[in-house]
């Protein structure tokens, strides 16, 4: 009788740690009303841990879901990292209001997922971990993911199966804190997330550690999302942003960063007197079974006010004006057209060139098998030539004049 009082306490009792298969999130109707004046189905959970997510004792946290405003199957899902000066209900508040945070507010024909890393202490996107905190950074350095990195992973997989999300188009976005897990989550997980975007990220740390960036080897991790981050130069967090773009640039992964004297502000309004660049790529319309192209060493990218000039009261621009289109995606070939965005088509207080030259690197091609060494043809206009595939069979092609007239680029085994 005694062993089944304590087997009845522990069953009921909470929080408990819950394995793989018994991992089920819970409706908690109370906390549903009134965060959002919106016509939207709102719905909050409450869950338990997982023990191989590696928490060392037991809690509990929330996360929210808000369903597209007219009910759609196969619905896209935009994911939201709060601020450090948040948690997941104030930040579904913040909703309410435009020019509140801009960056969490989610499209109406999309599903948005807000998940919380404020209700237990230490418990930040990324374990917690910046420049100015010598012991944390040492703490939660390194290549392996903390508990929380995870726990958001997990969740998000959750709500793609639950409400039967389109898989190829899940997006990853948040600010300050929720910025710089944005990045440090977001680029470690291309096999999720079709794209990120990072609002004024408080610090890059994160990032460079799960990416190891510091490493000399580079790493095989999958296909990184498309990367978009908008950060000033003359906020503090934004320390060290000379290196990410290295990094970056330097890997041929997929960046477009925008900077100017704006703190760290979060009115998208605001931000745009002094860069309007910030919105101006369509990153919720690029899908992960689509291949891309990367655009790294370009001719037009100004120059960065990091590290030695962030008193600079300039705004710049890193592959703001490239584009591309995938025309086909076979086993032999890929054939895509490259541009650069019309200056009709553009408003912005920024000169558009009308040709610049970049290396192109091609990734996430779904058909066309590649292995590092593989001689490969290529077609460019009136240009042709051969090339070797890099470390994972990654496709660069050097210095290619792009200009506001699409033209084809063809590669072929």
């Amino acid at each position: 009788m005694k062993n089944l009082i304590f087997l009845i306490l522990a069953l009921t009792s909470g929080p408990i740690i819950a394995n793989e298969n018994t991992w089920s999130p819970t409706l908690d109707l109370k906390k549903a009303k009134d965060l959002i004046d919106s016509e939207r189905k709102l719905e909050v959970y409450k869950h338990s841990i997982k023990k191989e997510w590696g928490y060392k004792t037991p809690q509990e946290d929330t996360f929210i879901v808000i369903h597209p405003k007219a009910k759609r199957e196969n619905a896209p899902l935009y994911v939201v990292l709060h601020s450090a000066g948040h948690d997941v209900f104030s930040c579904v508040k913040c909703t309410n209001q435009v020019g509140n945070h801009d960056i969490y507010h989610s499209p109406d024909n999309f599903y948005a997922l807000y998940v919380d890393c404020r209700a237990n202490r230490n418990d930040w996107w990324w374990g917690g971990m910046h420049a100015r905190d010598a012991k944390l950074t040492k703490k939660n350095s390194g290549l392996n993911p903390m508990p929380v990195e995870l726990r958001v992973i997990d969740t998000v997989k959750w709500v793609i199966n639950k409400y039967k999300i389109d898989p190829e188009r899940v997006y990853l976005s948040g600010n300050s804190m929720g910025g710089s897990g944005t990045l440090g989550i977001g680029l470690r997980n291309g096999d999720v997330f079709a794209a990120i975007k990072a609002n004024v990220p408080a610090g890059i740390e994160h990032a460079s550690e799960r990416m190891g960036f510091a490493h000399k080897s580079i790493i095989n991790y999958y296909d990184p999302p498309i990367t978009i981050n908008y950060s000033a130069q003359n906020d503090g967090w934004s320390s060290g942003h000379e290196k990410f773009a290295k990094a970056m640039n330097d890997r041929k992964y997929p960046l477009y960063l925008y900077w100017g004297p704006f703190g760290h502000a979060n009115n998208h309004a605001r931000i745009m007197q002094v860069n309007d660049l910030i919105n101006s790529f369509d990153w919720l319309s690029i899908r992960k079974n689509k291949a891309y192209a990367v655009f790294s060493n370009a001719s037009c990218n100004d120059k960065l006010p990091w590290p030695d000039n962030r008193s600079d009261k300039s705004s710049g621009q890193i592959n703001a004006f490239f584009r591309w289109k995938i025309i086909s995606d076979n086993l032999n070939q890929i054939t895509l057209s490259l541009y650069l965005t019309d200056p009709n088509a553009l408003k912005t207080k920024f000169p558009i060139p009308r040709e610049a030259t970049a290396d192109i690197s091609i990734r996430r091609i779904q058909n066309m098998k590649v292995a590092p060494g593989d001689a490969l043809n290529w077609h460019y206009g009136k240009l042709k030539g051969k090339v070797k595939a890099g470390p994972w069979g990654l496709i660069t092609i050097p210095k290619l004049a792009i200009s506001v007239n699409p033209k084809t680029l063809t590669i072929e085994k």
